[in-house]
């Protein structure tokens, strides 16, 4: 009985032991108090928001250089060449803020 007394005095050790570096765990930190979390959200949102700019004019450019290369094909040509003139001339449109 003595020794199953012992092991369980250092299972529970062990477990205080588990839960205070848990506690002191970054991620744990930062949940513990409003503002941090608020931060940390707002500063994840922003970098989401702006990788998600970036990623898309980096698709949009691609698929129109893409589309001004396709002039060669005879029926796809015209379209495409037709809808890059399209995206050209919204983009210049915005960008005199017309």
């Amino acid at each position: 009985m003595p020794d199953t007394e012992n092991n369980l005095s250092q299972d529970i050790k062990n477990l205080r032991d588990e839960v205070a570096q848990l506690n002191n765990h970054r991620f744990i930190r930062i949940q513990n108090s409003s503002l941090r979390m608020m931060w940390f959200q707002f500063l994840r949102g922003l970098a989401f928001g702006f990788g998600s700019v970036v990623g898309a004019s980096i698709v949009v450019s691609i698929v129109g250089f893409m589309l001004n290369q396709m002039e060669v094909v005879p029926i796809i040509g015209d379209w495409a060449k037709q809808l890059a003139g399209e995206i050209m001339s919204e983009t210049q449109r915005v960008e005199t803020g017309q």
